[in-house]
């Protein structure tokens, strides 16, 4: 395996490059939308109509090669602002240059394809492919399906066995890698809610796996049995027909009614539609599962024919049984732990059995994930990792100028000492820009402005009658219960503790009706917000990725798209392994 797709001096270039675009245009990303009418913001930033902004962007794909020649027609201008106003003047210029500035128009990121690859190279592929969507929702499966067969290819190519997954959640990737991979895993998260429900999926994830051990056979007999599939459907429903020889039914196949229900649940059967077997459906379940679960149960004779030796014999293999399963569950599903993880948590005091293994996160949230890498790095047993971040907003930036956000100890951005030295700061507004999702926006599912604008238009009121408009009480989610925007109002003047008696319900709405016009500007504003997202979000990753590469023992490390934006916006994954660990490195 090569050392790494790009070197740390040209991931340094690419830094600078976004740096320079930023430095142009972070202030649109950061200008607040609560603040929009008060501080004028519209007319503070650019000099273009807002129709002209969203006919530009709505059409960007289709102007492709217009707006390079615009730039260098335009030399007044740097990224389409103008270099005397500092507004912007030419908007396809300036979409042009977002475009050229995200992850993609930079040409850093391997797709997921390129790392399965390379994983692969003078090794076996770990497993096939598989459909998780019986257990969870279409994102999630497309999700956990993309992310596990890499991280199983991590495992194979590290020699390892293990798998610690951080910010686990509800235990769905811990589950599928489990099963399907036969990887032991540790989730951690720190929400004992989340860890007592991942427990309670493993109890039924146990029973599933059973219970279509069972189907599996009943499938099998109904194939081979001289009798006609309408006698044999019969025989293999549980409940159809209390006559028959139940006494035979773990031979036959038969499922209990417990195991049919978690079947259902699990799968999403209903049981009265799903009266047949499906034998292509079987197959993909019991594929699904690891080889550890699915132990073959053999034929028993029934009980009346047994001698009491015999029965006695069979009672202390089933205790003896039992108890190896017991023992088996542990190391075949996942195991859950509630703890509240940072880069100085002494794994090995959280997991006894803890042996060389590989570091997961899947959307993990703000701090976690550079904290994760930051794990990566100090701790000698983490071969590997793979990382996927999410909720920008939420990261403590260690150069805020005002301090409100440095919490003590290691702050969340930036991670790559490259940064640290430059002292960048991001600010929480373009963090929060960065998670728009401009994929999903371009198709049309796009940002709820009638509420952005209510409390844009709130912020007036506040001005103009209140002295509490900068308060630090919050108004809170009361878009979502209001009837009308007099009945926002009401409830947000409520919820701040001010007099709403000041106010009628007339002066109310004519406040809305005079700001109403110009509600084009706050969506065009937003869309600036929403093209400039991936380039923010890129300069995140790159830090992170800078990160890995100024580490020395590390043999590869890489950005890797590893999902489809339009399912899953945050699409990147930080991978890297170490040296020590990459048994198999050419």
């Amino acid at each position: 395996m090569t050392s790494s797709s790009r070197s740390l001096t040209e991931i340094q270039r690419r830094i600078d490059e976004v740096r320079r675009f930023l430095a142009t245009t972070l202030s649109i990303a950061n200008a607040h939308t609560v603040e929009f009418y008060t501080h004028g913001v519209w007319e503070r930033f650019t000099a273009v109509p807002p129709e002209e902004v969203l006919s530009a962007v709505g059409s960007c794909g289709d102007r492709q090669g217009a707006p390079e020649h615009r730039a260098k027609e335009n030399s007044g201008t740097t990224f389409g602002f103008c270099n005397a106003t500092n507004r912007l003047i030419d908007i396809h210029e300036l979409l042009h240059a977002a475009k050229a500035h995200s992850l993609p128009g930079l040409g850093v990121c391997m797709s997921r394809d390129e790392i399965l690859q390379a994983l692969r190279e003078n090794s076996e592929n770990p497993g096939t492919e598989l459909e998780p969507e019986e257990f969870m929702n279409c994102k999630k499966s497309h999700e956990v399906q993309s992310m596990s067969e890499v991280v199983a290819c991590l495992a194979q190519r590290c020699g390892v066995k293990q798998v610690i997954d951080v910010g686990s959640g509800k235990g769905y990737l811990s589950s599928f890698l489990s099963l399907q991979y036969g990887l032991q895993v540790y989730g951690i998260d720190s929400s004992s809610t989340n860890t007592h429900g991942a427990q309670e999926r493993n109890r039924k994830l146990k029973k599933f796996s059973k219970a279509y051990q069972k189907h599996s056979k009943a499938v099998k007999a109904q194939k081979e049995a001289p009798h006609s599939p309408q006698e044999e459907l019969v025989k293999i429903k549980p409940g159809m027909n209390q006559d028959e020889d139940v006494s035979c039914g773990d031979a036959a196949g038969v499922v209990s009614h417990e195991e049919e229900k978690v079947l259902n649940s699990l799968s999403g059967i209903n049981p009265v539609e799903e009266m047949q077997s499906n034998p292509e459906t079987d197959e993909l379940f019991l594929s699904a599962l690891s080889v550890d679960v699915i132990q073959d149960t053999p034929p028993r004779v029934p009980p009346v024919q047994l001698s009491a030796e015999e029965r006695e014999r069979r009672k202390r293999e089933n205790l003896e049984r039992k108890a190896r399963n017991r023992t088996d569950s542990a190391s075949t599903l996942f195991s859950p732990l509630t703890s509240y993880v940072t880069a100085e948590t002494e794994l090995r005091e959280l997991i006894d059995e803890l042996e060389d293994a590989v570091m997961v996160g899947l959307h993990t949230c703000g701090d976690l994930a550079p904290s994760t890498l930051r794990m990566f790095v100090a701790k000698a047993e983490l071969a590997a990792v793979c990382s996927v971040g999410c909720c920008y907003h939420l990261l403590s930036e260690e150069f805020d100028p005002a301090g409100q956000e440095r919490l003590g100890g290691m702050c969340g951005f930036p991670l790559s000492q490259y940064l640290r030295n430059q002292s960048l700061f991001c600010g929480r507004n373009a963090r929060m820009s960065a998670c728009l999702a401009l994929e999903r926006v371009s198709l049309g599912q796009g940002i709820q402005m009638e509420s952005l604008f209510y409390r844009a238009v709130l912020h007036v009121i506040l001005r103009d009658h209140y002295s509490a408009f900068k308060s630090e009480k919050r108004v809170g989610n009361v878009y979502s219960k209001a009837k009308s925007f007099v009945d926002y109002v009401r409830r947000a003047l409520r919820r701040l503790e001010l007099d709403e008696l000041k106010l009628s319900d007339d002066d109310i709405q004519e406040y809305h009706d005079a700001y109403r016009p110009r509600m084009g500007e706050m969506h065009a504003f937003n869309m600036l917000k929403v093209a400039l997202a991936p380039c923010i979000e890129g300069l995140l990753l790159l830090d992170r990725l800078c990160y890995l590469k100024e580490q020395e023992d590390l043999s590869f490390s890489a950005l890797v798209q590893l999902f489809d934006p339009l399912l899953s916006p945050r699409c990147y994954a930080v991978v890297g392994l170490k040296s020590c660990k990459d048994r198999t490195s050419s």
